[in-house]
C-alpha cells in the first residue's frame, strides 16, 4: 500500500534536511582555502589555486551523471526490495568511475596542460596551478567513487551518512589545510595535498558506509557472473551516456554565460560572480528536496507504484515552491546586504545590485527544473533529462542570449531565467505524459 500524504512529508523531510546542510558545508572549504593562501606573501598561490580548481571542478563534475544514475538505480532495487540487485548496481557503477578516474591519471599529461590553457592561465600562476593539479589530478579515482557512494546512499535513503561523509570530509581537509600550509610552511601544494589526502579519507570512510554490516554479500556479488554482464553494463552506460550529455550542456550554459559576462566588462563580470554565489546557494538548499524525491520516487519505480510516485512530486512540489518563496523574500529583503558583504568594491556593488532583480526571480522560476530533475533521476529516464536540457540549451538559451544582447547583461539573465523556465516546462509536460501513459515501468 501506498504511503499516505502526512507518511510522505514526514519521509521527505528526514531524507532532505541532512543533503541540505550537507550542501550548504560544501562552499565552506573554498572559503578556507581563499583565508589561508590569501594571507601567503604572493596573490599567485591564491590565484593559481582559484584556477586549478576550477578546473577539478568542472572536469569532475562533467561526470557528475555517476551520482545521479546510482541513485535512480539503488532506488529502485531498494524499493523493489532486491538486495543482491542494489549491490550490483553500486559494484558497477564503481567500477565505471575506477575506470574514468584511471584514465584521467594515466593521461595527465595532456589532460592538464590543455585544461590550463583553456583556463588561460600564464607566468607563475601556470606554474603554481600545474603543480597543484599534477597532485590533485591523483584524487580522480577516489572523488568519482565518491559520487557513487554519495548516490547510492541516497537511494537507499541513508542521508544522515551522506551528511556525516561530507562534513567530516571537509573537517579534515581544512584540517590540513592549516597543517600544510600555515604549520609546515608549504604553498599550493600543500591545499593540493590536502585535498587529495581528504578526498581518499572520504572514500575510505564511503565504503565503510556502504558495506557496513553487509561485507559478505559484497563478496558474493564480486563473483556473481551477472555483474559482469554484458546487457547490465551496456543499460548503465546508456543512462550514464544520456545524463553526461545532460551535464556537459548544462555546464557548457554557465561557462557561455560567465564568457558573456566577461565580455561586457570586469564589472560585470564580478557583478555576475556575486549574483552567481547565490545561485549556488538557492540550487543548493532546492537540491536538498530534488535529492529526497530522487530516492522517493526511485523507491516507487523499484515498486511499480505509480501512486507513491505522484504523491511523491506533489509533496516535492509543495516544499520546493516553500523553499523557493523564502529563497526570493530573503533575497528580495536582504540581496542588497548580501552583496555588501561579499564585496567592498562600491562600483561592484552598483553593478550586482542593477542586476539583483534577477536572482530575486530564478528561485520561482527555476524550482520546477529542480523538482521534476528529482523525479527523473529517481525514474532513472536519462533519455527525458538529456532531451530537456538539449532543447533548453539550444533552442531557449542560445537563441534568446542572440535576440536580446542588445539588452546588454539583463539580456543575459534573462536569457538564463528563461533557459530554468524551459527546462521545468518541458519536464512538467513529460511528467504529465509519462503519468498518463505509465511510461515509468515500460521504460524500465
Amino acid at each position: 500500500m501506498s504511503n499516505p500524504p502526512a507518511t510522505l512529508h514526514l519521509r521527505l523531510w528526514a531524507l532532505a534536511w541532512p543533503l541540505i546542510l550537507s550542501n550548504i558545508t560544501t562552499p565552506l572549504l573554498g572559503l578556507v582555502d581563499a583565508a589561508v593562501l590569501g594571507h601567503l606573501d604572493s596573490p599567485v598561490y591564491l590565484g593559481a589555486v582559484a584556477l586549478a580548481g576550477n578546473l577539478f571542478t568542472f572536469l569532475f563534475w562533467a561526470f557528475g551523471f555517476l551520482r545521479m544514475g546510482a541513485t535512480g538505480l539503488a532506488a529502485q532495487s531498494w524499493g523493489a526490495g532486491d538486495q543482491e540487485r542494489l549491490i550490483r548496481e553500486f559494484l558497477r557503477a564503481a567500477a565505471i568511475a575506477l575506470g574514468i578516474g584511471l584514465f584521467m591519471i594515466l593521461n595527465r599529461a595532456w589532460i592538464l596542460p590543455l585544461g590550463l590553457e583553456w583556463m588561460q592561465a600564464t607566468g607563475d600562476i601556470w606554474t603554481q596551478a600545474h603543480n597543484y593539479a599534477e597532485i590533485r589530478i591523483f584524487s580522480a579515482p577516489a572523488v568519482l567513487i565518491q559520487y557513487c557512494v554519495v548516490g547510492w546512499l541516497i537511494g537507499c535513503q541513508r542521508t544522515r551518512s551522506a551528511l556525516i561523509l561530507a562534513v567530516s570530509a571537509n573537517i579534515v581537509n581544512i584540517a590540513l589545510d592549516l597543517l600544510f600550509v600555515v604549520g609546515f610552511g608549504m604553498r599550493a601544494d600543500g591545499v593540493a595535498w590536502a585535498s587529495l589526502i581528504a578526498e581518499y579519507y572520504s572514500l575510505v570512510l564511503g565504503l565503510y558506509f556502504v558495506v557496513r554490516g553487509d561485507a559478505g554479500n559484497f563478496l558474493v556479488q564480486l563473483r556473481n557472473p551477472e555483474l559482469w554482464a554484458r546487457s547490465a553494463f551496456a543499460k548503465l552506460l546508456k543512462l550514464n551516456g544520456d545524463l553526461f550529455i545532460r551535464t556537459i550542456l548544462l555546464l557548457f550554459t554557465f561557462a557561455f554565460f560567465t564568457a558573456q559576462g566577461a565580455q561586457l566588462g570586469t564589472n560585470v563580470l564580478a557583478a555576475n560572480a556575486v549574483l552567481l554565489t547565490f545561485l549556488m546557494i538557492i540550487s543548493n538548499a532546492l537540491d536538498g528536496f530534488a535529492n529526497g524525491v530522487e530516492a522517493l520516487c526511485g523507491e516507487a519505480v523499484g515498486k511499480r507504484d505509480q501512486a507513491m510516485l505522484r504523491r511523491t512530486a506533489r509533496v516535492g512540489g509543495v516544499w520546493s515552491l516553500v523553499t523557493a518563496l523564502l529563497l526570493t523574500l530573503a533575497f528580495w529583503l536582504g540581496g542588497d546586504w548580501l552583496i555588501n558583504r561579499l564585496t567592498d568594491l562600491e562600483v561592484i556593488r552598483t553593478e550586482a545590485s542593477r542586476y539583483l532583480i534577477w536572482l530575486i526571480l530564478c528561485p520561482l522560476i527555476g524550482v520546477w527544473s529542480y523538482l521534476f530533475d528529482g523525479v527523473f533521476v529517481g525514474a532513472t529516464q536519462g533519455k527525458a533529462m538529456r532531451d530537456t536540457i538539449i532543447v533548453a540549451t539550444l533552442l531557449v538559451f542560445l537563441p534568446s542570449w542572440w535576440l536580446t544582447q542588445g539588452w546588454g547583461n539583463h539580456g543575459l539573465w534573462f536569457s538564463l531565467c528563461l533557459f530554468l523556465a524551459a527546462r521545468g516546462a518541458y519536464q512538467g509536460w513529460l511528467y504529465k505524459t509519462f503519468c498518463q501513459h505509465e511510461k515509468w515501468f515500460i521504460t524500465n
